[in-house]
């Protein structure tokens, strides 16, 4: 596949840990797939990390753990943020800080005319998102909300059955994304104030992939705390189960698991992380593997939206899947399953 346009976008990239080395990989691989890009610049207070020594590993690893991240002769590395936003050749900026700066960074980069990625949690308060949902309204650039799970093999299949209705409407839905608190910036995670938890960072994936294929539910009821949540969620009109598991409470030690039990009325697909064949579908008497595409949804994240900055400079239409208007509904979700968790599990409606 090939990008919009045959002119390189230039990118850059802010905050090196875990998920900002997943970025500038996944800009790597989608240069090496045709998605024209160059890794111009990165910012980040750490020396190290500037010049693209190794850094934190995570759930999901995306590259060897002594492998240089890039070339510090080719890129730019700035110890702030805003150095980085001055940079004229930077069109489409990735925010891969810790949540408490992703609202504001986003509207500094809008500010400066680029074009923004910015990771998930957008924010722990609707609030705050609507105030980047509102710089991004007037905004030269577009502002898209990372949520990469709808762009991972498998839960995107999902989005297509559901559109498509080829096995019939759901009847049931159930996700589960388990592992331990992340290892790195122990501080930041262990404080539930700033990372929000399991619920807003690691539950928030299904949680977003619930409103992406069902829409709003009416009302939800969560049992369990941020740490490890269990949400029900309640539609007028929809299935009449959908349920997802978020955790981060296990023991060390513990293989991190994701994975998806679907019924629709004349089939039913598993998706199991770590499994051979990870997703199947049982239909007519027999369960067959489904062959998916071998990216992870970073890699569909950043190639989606380099298409939607090449779109841009070409001039044509592109429909992106995921903006920062989105991150405001999910976001209210997520704070009605943090009242209900509050009130022990009582079911809390949310505002239409």
């Amino acid at each position: 596949m090939s990008s919009a346009s045959d002119t390189a976008t230039g990118v850059g990239v802010v905050g090196l840990g875990f998920m900002g080395r997943t970025h500038v990989n996944a800009y790597r691989d989608a240069a090496t797939a045709g998605f024209a890009n160059r890794l111009l610049a990165v910012a980040d207070p750490d020396p190290a990390r500037r010049r693209g020594e190794s850094g934190p590993r995570g759930n999901l690893e995306t590259d060897a753990p002594d492998e240089r991240l890039f070339d510090p002769d080719t890129v730019r590395g700035y110890a702030t943020p805003d150095e980085l936003f001055a940079d004229p050749n930077i069109e489409l900026v990735s925010i891969c800080t810790p949540t408490d700066s992703h609202v504001e960074l986003a509207i500094r980069a809008l500010a400066a005319g680029k074009s923004v990625l910015v990771e998930k949690p957008v924010a722990l308060s609707v609030a705050e998102v609507r105030r980047l949902a509102s710089a991004a309204a007037t905004a030269t650039g577009f502002c898209m909300p990372a949520m990469c799970i709808r762009f991972w093999p498998g839960w995107s299949w999902l989005r297509e059955r559901v559109e498509d209705g080829s096995l019939g409407p759901v009847r049931s839905a159930v996700f589960r994304r388990l592992g331990t608190r992340p290892a790195w910036s122990a501080g930041f995670y262990e404080d539930t104030a700033k990372s929000g938890g399991a619920l807003f960072d690691l539950h928030v994936h299904d949680a977003d992939l619930v409103r992406h294929l069902f829409g709003s539910p009416a009302a939800v009821t969560s049992t369990g705390d941020a740490n490890h949540v269990t949400t029900l969620y309640h539609f007028d009109e929809g299935p009449a189960h959908v349920v997802v598991e978020g955790a981060w409470d296990h023991t060390p030690g513990f293989s991190f698991a994701m994975g998806f039990v679907v019924i629709f009325e004349h089939a039913t697909a598993r998706y199991e992380f770590g499994r051979d064949p990870v997703m199947t579908l049982a239909r007519d008497g027999a369960e067959t593997a489904l062959p998916l595409e071998p990216l992870t949804g970073y890699d569909g994240e950043i190639r989606h939206a380099l298409s939607a900055v090449a779109a841009r400079k070409a001039g044509t239409s592109f429909r992106r899947r995921a903006d920062v208007e989105e991150a405001i509904g999910l976001t209210l979700l997520l704070e009605a399953e943090r009242e209900s968790l509050a009130l022990g599990g009582l079911r809390v409606a949310l505002d239409s």
